[in-house]
């Protein structure tokens, strides 16, 4: 989870601009081009920045938490989405994909270890790959924890949400027959997934717009419309990977292999409010974690270009600038 729109918002806290010193699309063999940037300090302390969604895109934004001095920072748009290529593709596009794709990518730029910074489903993401490759990552910073559960899309997509904003999930079910919405995850997929290029790019649009407008404490009401072809592979990409429960093996998955990653450092910044991602996740995931450090912003919600939430993640970012 997690859409560009919600990092718009210049904060003033935040470190000025940073131009990318390298960018560069690697083509993982597969019929796939990832698009990845590095900015910062060339011979800094590497940080792999995972975007949420999935589909979400990297910007420019997402380069403005951490002290160019210190810090070789590595974007990277993730299979289907930004400007990587194909895109809106579901095809060969799964978690392990990802996975993969990140070990491509530190190989390709000679990194060995990383800290690992993600928000939503790029909080989702980071935590996955350090199970799957705990010797790379020597620290994580998370945001807006979502562990791909079961209960989370239920939240989510079944209505939970929708009780705080019921004016904005009628008109998210409305769009759906009733005889389908008592699963519209697969309602929506079978119209983003329909082959009408018109279609796919409605209910694009309104699968976008549900979320967007929960994603910060500051909204009441729809924000504007999204790009058509960013709503279109931000909803196919998020829908493919919710409609397949984020090929975990299991549900809950995260929290019953955290054993492999307790003694990597973590930080968790998780906003009070945050009716995207609600902070019993964060908790969670903290709750016995020795390591890990959770921070609950209060007056905060989801969205990565929350005062109080980049607040945060500078403050973290600018205590680990010495090792």
């Amino acid at each position: 989870m997690d859409q560009r729109s919600g990092q718009k918002r210049a904060v003033e806290f935040l470190y000025p601009p940073i131009d990318p010193f390298d960018q560069r699309v690697l083509d993982m063999g597969d019929g796939h081009r990832i698009y990845v940037e590095q900015c910062g300090h060339p011979q800094g302390r590497p940080v792999v920045v995972f975007h949420g969604g999935p589909g979400g895109g990297c910007s420019p934004a997402m380069r403005r938490y951490f002290d160019p001095t210190v810090y070789r920072v590595i974007l990277f748009d993730q299979r289907g989405c930004g400007r990587s290529r194909p895109h809106a593709s579901v095809i060969a596009n799964t978690t392990w994909h990802l996975v993969e794709d990140v070990e491509t990518i530190c190989k390709a730029l000679e990194i060995d270890r990383f800290i690992g910074f993600g928000g939503s489903w790029g909080a989702t993401l980071a935590l996955i790959y350090a199970l799957t490759h705990p010797e790379r990552v020597e620290h994580l910073i998370l945001r807006g924890v979502f562990l791909m559960t079961k209960a989370e899309l239920k939240w989510f997509y079944g209505g939970g949400a929708g009780a705080f904003f019921p004016e904005l999930w009628g008109r998210f079910a409305a769009a759906i027959p009733a005889a389908e919405r008592d699963n519209l995850i697969a309602a929506y997929h079978r119209r983003l997934f329909s082959g009408n290029l018109m279609e796919e790019t409605r209910f694009g649009r309104i699968w976008a717009n549900w979320e967007n407008a929960l994603a910060s404490i500051q909204n009441d009401g729809p924000m504007g419309e999204s790009p058509s072809d960013y709503a279109r592979a931000f909803a196919r990409l998020e829908n493919h990977y919710f409609h397949n429960g984020g090929f975990l093996q299991s549900d809950g998955w995260i929290l019953k292999e955290r054993k492999r990653i307790e003694h990597i450092p973590a930080h968790i910044i998780q906003g009070r409010y945050d009716m995207i991602c609600p902070p019993l996740a964060a908790w969670q995931l903290a709750d016995g974690w020795d390591r890990c450090q959770l921070n609950m912003v209060p007056l905060a919600g989801h969205a990565l270009s929350e005062p109080g939430i980049s607040e945060a993640l500078v403050r973290t970012m600018d205590s680990l600038r010495r090792g």
